[in-house]
Order: structure tokens, then C-alpha cells, then sequence
């Protein structure tokens, strides 16, 4: 077994590893190929609009300084299974918005429940997450591991709770991603980057943006905005290494159109309810009343 590490050798492979990750970055950003504007924060909407209005090609609010470096890795030369652009416009030809991605979801989660299904075979005594149950007298019941487990591949098809329509009703976020947390208000440098097209929803294909985590690859979201393009009259507002920021100019007219436009939002983005406003009746009385529309992907 090789020896610890002394602190002073791990500091030297720290700044060894954050040296190489600065270089990485460098050469992607020298690489990016499209122009971007600098500009302060508060103003990145007015100077959208004028940008969008000048067809110099479709601009898209990228924030901060971290965010274009990391929108700029897919141009890097280690990044894997890179695609062209027309590639990517193909397969999001041949895509329908939401049936398809409704069933890249339940492929998703069927590969997923094998997997650990396979685990749990393999590895019977594998530690498991303590799981517990209220019986209908209000006590508290510790699952056994064969009810844990079967909870666990359980849930994989689990859907957020339905809710009760809210009385009270809070917009979705604005313009978030020159949101700076830090400071609680606009980035004081922000980025906005032109795409030479003219149309919108290319931009994730020209960006290769997408298809980490539970983030859909790009000809999914070219797909779905195209198809909210039609709808809703939804365009292309702000985009980072995590965040989508779009306005629709329709909302949904009656109820029962709001819940299907929010299964099929979090289709696309779960975390906007199970790790926002945690029931699908929260999410659909927001799209009624917001025209902005927010996905995150952490």
C-alpha cells in the first residue's frame, strides 16, 4: 500500500491538476468560434434585444466567466463522441416532441432498474440506505433489506405528486443566468454569444450542448424547441452550462393543458420539480401565469 501523501505533496499535485484544467480551458476558449459580447449584467436583456434586432446572426446570454469557458469545452480536442452540427440537425429531424422523449425517459429508467437490479444479485449483502415506513396507526417501521431494495427499484418510476392547485401562484425565475448568487442581483460582466444562424433552435446543436447527467443530448432539445416554438411562441432567451432561460409569448389557456405542458417539462427537466417546486399542479400554475420558462440541470 503506497504511503499517504505529505501535505506539501499534495498541494504540488493540487496546483499541478489546477494548472493543466487552466490550460485545458485556455485552448478550448481559443478554439470557441463564435463572437461574444461583454457587457454588465443588468443590461444583458436590453443588449439581446438590440443584438437579436441587428441580424448579426441569433445572440444567446451566456453569464459569467465560468459558464463560457465551459460552454466552450465541447470545442476542446479531448472532448468524447463529438458530432457535427448537421449530424445532430438530422437526428432532431427524425425526433417527435414529447412522445420520443417520453420514451427515452422510460428507456432511461428501465436501464437503470437493471442495472441495479444486477447489483443487488451480485452484491445481495451490499450496504443499503435505511428505509422506513408509517403503518395506519402512526408508527414508524424500519424496512427490512428485501423491502429496501424493492423500494429502491420502485422509485425509479416514481412521479412527483400531482398537488393541489396553488392559491398563490410565484413566477418562475427571470433571466437567471446573470443571476450572481454571491451578490444577489446581475453578474457585473456578463457574456453574450452569437450564433451564426437564422434559426434559434440550432443552438444547441452548434453548441454541442447537452446529454450529461439527466441532461437530454442536443437534438432533443432541438427538438423540444422547435416544438414550443410552434406552440407557445417560445424562444431562446439565455443558455449556460446548466441553466435554460426561455419566454413564451402563449401560455397555456385551461388547466388540464397546463399539467400535460408540465409532464412534459419534467420530462425534459425533473430537477425543476423534484428539486423546485416539488409537485407537477405548482409547476403547471407557474407556466399560466410566467412568461419565462426555467430548466436546470445540476
Amino acid at each position: 500500500m503506497p504511503a499517504p501523501l505529505t501535505p506539501e505533496e499534495t498541494k504540488r499535485k493540487l496546483e499541478e491538476y489546477q494548472a493543466k484544467a487552466a490550460e485545458a480551458r485556455a485552448k478550448a476558449l481559443a478554439a470557441f468560434p463564435f463572437e461574444r459580447i461583454e457587457v454588465p449584467g443588468e443590461i444583458a436583456l436590453t443588449k439581446w434585444e438590440e443584438l437579436k434586432a441587428a441580424g448579426r446572426g441569433f445572440p444567446v446570454i451566456v453569464g459569467s466567466d465560468d459558464a463560457l469557458a465551459t460552454l466552450a469545452d465541447p470545442f476542446s480536442d479531448h472532448w468524447p463522441n463529438k458530432r457535427s452540427v448537421v449530424d445532430i440537425l438530422r437526428d432532431a429531424e427524425r425526433l417527435q416532441h414529447p412522445a420520443d422523449l417520453f420514451a427515452l425517459r422510460v428507456q432511461e429508467r428501465a436501464k437503470a432498474a437493471e442495472f441495479l437490479k444486477q447489483h443487488l444479485e451480485k452484491q445481495p449483502n451490499a450496504p443499503l440506505p435505511k428505509m422506513s415506513e408509517i403503518d395506519a396507526q402512526g408508527r414508524r417501521r424500519e424496512l427490512t433489506p428485501e423491502e429496501a431494495r424493492a423500494a429502491i427499484l420502485q422509485d425509479l418510476d416514481r412521479m412527483p405528486p400531482t398537488g393541489d392547485w396553488p392559491t398563490e401562484v410565484a413566477p418562475a425565475p427571470g433571466l437567471s443566468v446573470v443571476f450572481d448568487f454571491k451578490t444577489r442581483g446581475p453578474l457585473q460582466k456578463a457574456y453574450i454569444v452569437l450564433i451564426p444562424t437564422d434559426d434559434w433552435t440550432t443552438v444547441p446543436a452548434h453548441l454541442h450542448w447537452g446529454g450529461w447527467n439527466a441532461c437530454p443530448s442536443p437534438e432533443y432539445h432541438v427538438a423540444a424547441l422547435r416544438s414550443w416554438r410552434d406552440r407557445y411562441g417560445v424562444e431562446l432567451v439565455g443558455l449556460n452550462n446548466d441553466t435554460v432561460n426561455l419566454t413564451a409569448a402563449r401560455a397555456p389557456q385551461a388547466r388540464t393543458e397546463a399539467m400535460e405542458l408540465a409532464r412534459e417539462q419534467y420530462a425534459y427537466c425533473n430537477d425543476i420539480v423534484d428539486q423546485g417546486v416539488q409537485t407537477m399542479s405548482a409547476l403547471a400554475a407557474t407556466l399560466t401565469i410566467s412568461p419565462w420558462w426555467y430548466f436546470w440541470w445540476d
